[in-house]
């Protein structure tokens, strides 16, 4: 079993109790980002459907930083995840005039 962190970013805070990180437990050793993302849906439900898609992707405007790497170029949700890991989640916020 594997402890990771999630860093959860203020709008999304209001779908995890309030929480800025969620520490969860993972069952398998090795474990991918999927396994991770799997027992925060479990601690925070709310938050599943904020940051993947119907099809269990990560959103196209949703980045997933291990550490300092993007989910994106490291392998998606089959990224290996060690052991007190930081996993932080950044939806896209965009603006403008």
């Amino acid at each position: 079993m594997i402890r990771v962190v999630f860093l959860i970013p203020t709008p999304l805070r209001p779908f995890a109790n309030g929480r800025n990180r969620i520490e969860v437990d993972v069952a398998k050793d090795p474990a991918a980002l999927r396994d991770a993302l799997e027992a925060l849906w479990e601690a925070a439900p709310g938050v599943r459907d904020r940051v993947v898609t119907e099809q269990g992707e990560v959103r196209q405007h949703v980045n997933v930083f291990i550490g300092t790497e993007s989910c994106r170029w490291t392998g998606g949700l089959e990224t290996p995840i060690a052991s007190d890991a930081e996993i932080a989640i950044f939806p896209a916020i965009s603006g403008g005039l």
